[in-house]
This record gives C-alpha cells, structure tokens and sequence, in this order.
C-alpha cells in the first residue's frame, strides 16, 4: 500500500457542523448528543460533499480511504482477527472497541465519544465498534481482480453499493473483526454509519 494519511479519530459531530452547517442526525433515534461523538446518519454521498467542501475549505486533498487502505490502518501490523489479538472469548475487545457488549447491551445504543477506548498500534482509535465507516470503494463480493497497488476499487457505476468497513456500537464480537466486510446503497443514512478521512497517495 502506497504511503498515505488516515484520521486518527472517526469524523465528529462538531467537524461535520464546522464545515457543512448542518446536523443530519438531529432528531433520529440511537443518536448521542454529544459534539464530539461520531457523525452519524450520514450517506457516501454525503461523505463526498463533506470531503469536496473541506478540501475547498483547506486547500488539502481529502478523501475516503480504499478499502485496502482502511484494513491496512485496521490491522496495524497484526495478522490476528482483531488488532488487539485473536480474542477468542471476546472480552479483552472491551478495552478497545465500542460494540455490542460494550454498548448496545449496556444500554449506550449510539455511536460514543470519539477516542475513549485504547488505540491500535498505530495510535489510531475506534478502528473496530462505535461506527461503520464509509470506503471509496463499489462493492465486490471478493478480491477477484481487485487492485494491487492499494487503490480503490471503483467501476464507475452511478448506482454500485458502497464498501463500509470497520463494524458498531450494534455489532457483535465476530463481526468486528479486523476482515469483516459489508456493504450499503450509497445515499443510505443510518445511526450505525459514520466517516473517518484519509489524505495521501
């Protein structure tokens, strides 16, 4: 994977409203009222504008991670089903991610504060629980003609379904794992589906 940049944080409430004036997830359900709490109820398409305003804003080059690069990110080095090792009981993942047993089963159904739980190797935080997280990538049911040089995996189509990586606060301990993989239409908004930025080659 070419070197490239990736947000240490899910994208928050209060950047979202800093750059785009708005609060999409206001009045929906499962949502925290918090400003530095992921943003939630958020399309693809919504992310692009996010990232099209920010870079018109900056003057940087933002964008959505390739599916290649968020596992990359994800994984930190390990070859082990989640960051923090295989985790076969599903109880040292408490430490480190926000899912269902840290979450839905304690009665916090929302997306939480963004960087409370330990970070993966490479310091960056919620890489597994709190929110799915959108990839520039169209959905492909395997790597079957994927890229090799770490791109996204883009055919062009207007209407294709959009990679999300990462799992939720709803997610249970084997879906969370660093290889797990879905997808979503890309103007679906949901309390589960969040951001995190990426800038580089």
């Amino acid at each position: 994977v070419p070197g490239f940049w990736c947000a240490k944080y899910e994208l928050t409430k209060r950047q979202w409203q800093a750059v785009m004036g708005t609060t999409p997830w206001s009045g929906n359900g499962y949502v925290l009222n918090n400003v530095d709490s992921s943003a939630v109820y958020v399309s693809w398409d919504d992310a692009k504008a996010f990232i099209t305003a920010l870079n018109s804003w900056t003057g940087q080059t933002f964008r959505l991670p390739a599916e290649s690069e968020w596992e990359f990110a994800c994984r930190a080095g390990t070859a082990t089903r989640f960051y923090w090792g295989d985790d076969a009981t599903y109880m040292t993942g408490d430490a480190y991610a926000w899912w269902t047993y840290t979450a839905w089963d304690v009665n916090e159904a929302y997306a939480h504060v963004v960087g409370q739980k330990l970070p993966n190797a490479l310091g960056l935080y919620d890489m597994s629980g709190n929110a799915f997280e959108w990839c520039e990538d169209d959905w492909h049911a395997d790597y079957t003609g994927a890229p090799t040089n770490g791109s996204a995996w883009v055919n062009q189509s207007p209407i294709a379904d959009k990679v999300v990586r990462s799992s939720s606060w709803y997610t249970q301990g084997n879906l969370c794992r660093s290889a797990s993989r879905t997808y979503y239409a890309k103007d679906v908004t949901s309390n589960l589906i969040g951001i995190r930025i990426a800038r580089g080659q």
